[in-house]
């Protein structure tokens, strides 16, 4: 067994085990939908079928389990189970870094097993990042798509993990140009995202205007990988090789704040919101201030280690019926309806958003519905 697949079952300890998330907030609770009394519609109304990513492929709630595992023969049934139950619930599911594959086709079974469990819904691929700057290219992107019949490819970026990793590759010197050429390349979409840091707008303009157009923003608040990595470190050597101080709390760009950066960078993109989201109002605010769905992990994986596929059913069912009831007290009946819906933001929110630059009272009166108009005449 290779040194990147041993890793992934140290990860999934850790992340089942250990208290891997950020003490720094999403900010998300510095957003209020307002409350419709009178919405004039019924809840049978309300309808949260999506689209994914500019594809055919429609799903029947916008969520997605996002990328964690795979790799190793002993996690091959988490992919199974979380797999099958987004095929049972119509919702799209990830795959985590399928590294380990392209270095032994012989561990290709613990990604492939996923589509083989979610034989129609979406499924997306994942490479990292820092291969594509030591040799990766179209070939290997091709080879992390056709090995589960992926729907999209994510390239997952995650400078701050390779950085405080024992073992890490914090290589990333011409990365966005493979990017372009892998997302020219391929048949299916390509969605950039981060892993527990967040992307700020200047990255995803930088994407959007060189053709790439989905996003999942995976901001600070949620996992957060320099503290997988030193808490990691520090089991395996009493101390941690590389201490990052508060970096392991506070570092990145909280969730909220990166969603009003993607949708303005990126007017007609796909943003798909995770990092930190633990529940149906985390989805709600996070669509409702732009995202088209949101992104669960670390509470679906726990819940299926800890209680197994019916606990890890119960929560994904709740989240869904959470933002369904969302929809329909805003009087909504579609999910980018949420766009239109009255918000506040608030607090921290509001003033780190104004820091970097956003008219915040526009954004939530005008720009959201700007976004929506843009998205219906030039759909991704």
């Amino acid at each position: 067994m290779g040194e990147t697949s041993s890793r992934k079952m140290e990860h999934i300890r850790m992340v089942a085990e250990a208290g891997v998330e950020s003490r720094e907030s999403t900010l998300l609770e510095y957003v209020r939908i307002v409350h419709n009394p009178l919405p004039e519609i019924d809840l049978d109304d309300v309808d949260l079928t999506t689209s994914f990513c500019g594809t055919s492929k429609k799903l029947r709630a916008p969520l997605m389990i996002t990328g964690m595992t795979g790799g190793h023969p002993d996690v091959a049934w988490i992919n199974r189970e979380l797999a099958s139950l987004a095929e049972e619930m119509g919702i799209a599911f990830g795959v985590g870094s399928q590294r380990a594959a392209i270095e032994d086709p012989g561990l290709a079974h613990t990604f492939s097993i996923a589509r083989e469990a979610a034989p129609s819904t979406v499924v997306v691929a994942n490479l990292g990042a820092p291969q594509l700057s030591r040799g990766y290219g179209v070939r290997e992107a091709r080879r992390a798509v056709e090995m589960i019949g992926a729907d999209a490819l994510a390239i997952h970026l995650n400078p701050g993990q390779e950085a405080y990793q024992d073992e890490g590759d914090p290589y990333y010197s011409g990365v966005l140009e493979r990017i372009i050429e892998i997302a020219d390349s391929l048949d299916v979409p390509v969605i950039v995202k981060e892993t527990g840091t967040g992307i700020p707008g200047e990255v995803i303009r930088l994407l959007y205007r060189s053709g790439v157009k989905c996003f999942d923003v995976s901001g600070l608040g949620g996992t957060n990988w320099i503290k997988v990595e030193v808490l990691r470190s520090k089991k395996r050597h009493g101390a941690p090789l590389r201490p990052a101080g508060p970096l392991s709390d506070y570092w990145g760009n909280p969730t909220a704040v990166s969603i009003v950066e993607a949708r303005l960078a990126a007017p007609g993109g796909y943003i798909i919101a995770s990092g930190g989201v633990r529940n149906g109002l985390d989805a709600g605010r996070s669509i409702a201030l732009g995202a088209d769905m949101a992104g669960v992990a670390l509470p679906v994986l726990r819940a299926l280690l800890s209680g197994g596929r019916n606990s890890a059913r119960r929560l994904l069912e709740s989240i869904a019926y959470q933002l369904r009831t969302i929809l329909f007290m805003t009087g909504s009946k579609r999910v980018e309806d949420l766009w239109l819906a009255p918000i506040v933001v608030h607090g921290r929110l509001r003033g780190e958003l104004e820091s970097r630059g956003v008219d915040v009272d526009w954004y939530t009166l005008r720009g959201r519905v700007e976004a929506l108009l843009w998205r219906r005449r030039y759909s991704t």
